[in-house]
């Protein structure tokens, strides 16, 4: 079997921790997130039908994606945007200091 290793390329994230904005109405998460946000990419439903919508979804090339508190959002090397449970985040990835 051929083994093979993943190619280092650095990606933009953040993690997410239930809201978008500060109790201002100012989005804190990055611009980039926001663009797709308003290009509803990224959008707020209910799981399910009798509740509110506010739990946070993504639309990736797989379906529309559930992010929960405490995923990262990434940010992919073509702009596309996907959700990334925490230990799996922590695991592929090494913060880059700048």
């Amino acid at each position: 079997m051929t083994r093979y290793i993943k190619k280092p390329i650095p990606v933009e994230a953040f993690q997410y921790d239930g809201d978008l904005v500060n109790r201002y109405g100012k989005p804190y998460v990055p611009q980039w997130f926001m663009k797709e946000f308003n290009k509803k990419n990224a959008y707020f439903d209910s799981i399910c039908e009798n509740e509110s919508p506010y739990e946070l979804f993504i639309k990736t090339l797989e379906g529309s994606m559930h992010v929960s508190v405490g995923d990262y959002v990434i940010k992919g090397i073509h702009g596309e945007i996907y959700p990334c449970k925490k230990e799996i985040f922590e695991e592929s990835y090494d913060k880059v200091e700048e």
